[in-house]
């Protein structure tokens, strides 16, 4: 009985004294600051992107970066065109002229991509640039302009705003109908006008199309993303069980855009309670809608 215990009590010190031994280690590797620690496109390193759309947001405390520090992939930013300068903001009384869809979005995602793009003689031969997320390269961020003011005066300067990430080669663009894949989505929704964004070419700026009233205009090369209102097209307020109607209204908005190669996002679900939000939510991802609009990220990133 006693060797017994004194084996057990000498194998757990030597656990303890390994285990001490990689602590110490770790320890020494921080703090010597070895190269071996430096990974070279880690700013988002370990984070997973998940399908979430973060709505308005720019009225969080930090736009964009909190978003993508939690793995969501869709943004949306609010533009006014004043005194040809794009402010981002809710409405008029939230506008201010530091607030640009340049310093808020085009600039940060400059930053982000170009990190994750390090020049190096193991890059001389990459052929497209890595996207923001170092666990999934090819996945974009999507981003939404919500073209407040008029659409037909607002897009020329949303095209224009975007000219560096173009010049980069970090837009997904379409040319002579060939969709070429790259770090960012621009969609426009809002005033966006149908007619102005089928007239670009090539094409780096789509539309969000209406989900419950799609049409042959709206193609995956034009409308890569449709939406709709929960509320008005679907009504289920998450509490209690939903109705045969309402779950055949949203499952056939789903499909229908499926169909046509489009993916499908409904906003205005409901915030609160927080029961019949998540009950929403279940019932979006069931029927195969591809992001979950939400304000509360860090809850849509856990759920």
């Amino acid at each position: 009985m006693f060797s017994a215990q004194l084996a057990c009590l000498l194998l757990a010190s030597v656990h303890l004294v390994a285990a001490n031994g990689i602590d110490n280690r770790i320890t020494e590797l921080v703090n010597s600051y070895s190269p071996l620690l430096q990974y070279p496109t880690n700013f988002t390193q370990g984070i997973v992107p998940k399908a979430i759309h973060s709505h308005n947001d720019y009225w969080r405390q930090v736009p964009l970066l909190t978003a993508i520090s939690l793995g969501v992939v869709s943004v949306e930013a609010d533009v006014w065109l004043v005194d040809g300068e794009l402010l981002v903001g809710h409405e008029p009384a939230a506008l201010s002229p530091v607030r640009t869809f340049d310093a808020l979005y085009v600039q940060p995602l400059l930053e982000m991509i170009a990190g994750q793009n390090p020049k190096s003689p193991f890059t001389v031969n990459q052929t497209a640039p890595n996207g923001v997320w170092d666990t999934s390269s090819d996945t974009p961020v999507q981003l939404l302009v919500d073209m407040k003011t008029d659409g037909a005066e607002t897009l020329p300067f949303v095209v224009k705003a975007l000219e560096r990430l173009r010049s980069a080669g970090y837009l997904s663009t379409v040319h002579d109908t060939t969709f070429t894949p790259a770090p960012v989505l621009v969609i426009g929704t809002g005033n966006t006008p149908l007619a102005g964004v089928v007239a670009l070419e090539p094409r780096d700026v789509f539309l969000d199309g209406p989900l419950a009233a799609l049409n042959d205009s709206h193609t995956p090369t034009v409308s890569p993303l449709a939406s709709t209102d929960w509320e008005t097209f679907v009504g289920w307020d998450g509490i209690g069980e939903m109705g045969d109607e309402q779950r055949a209204n949203m499952t056939s908005f789903i499909n229908d855009a499926h169909a046509r190669g489009i993916k499908a996002r409904f906003y205005e679900t409901p915030g609160w309670p927080i029961s019949a939000r998540n009950a929403v939510w279940k019932e979006l991802l069931n029927a195969g809608t591809d992001f979950l609009n939400a304000d509360d990220l860090e809850a849509a990133s856990n759920f």
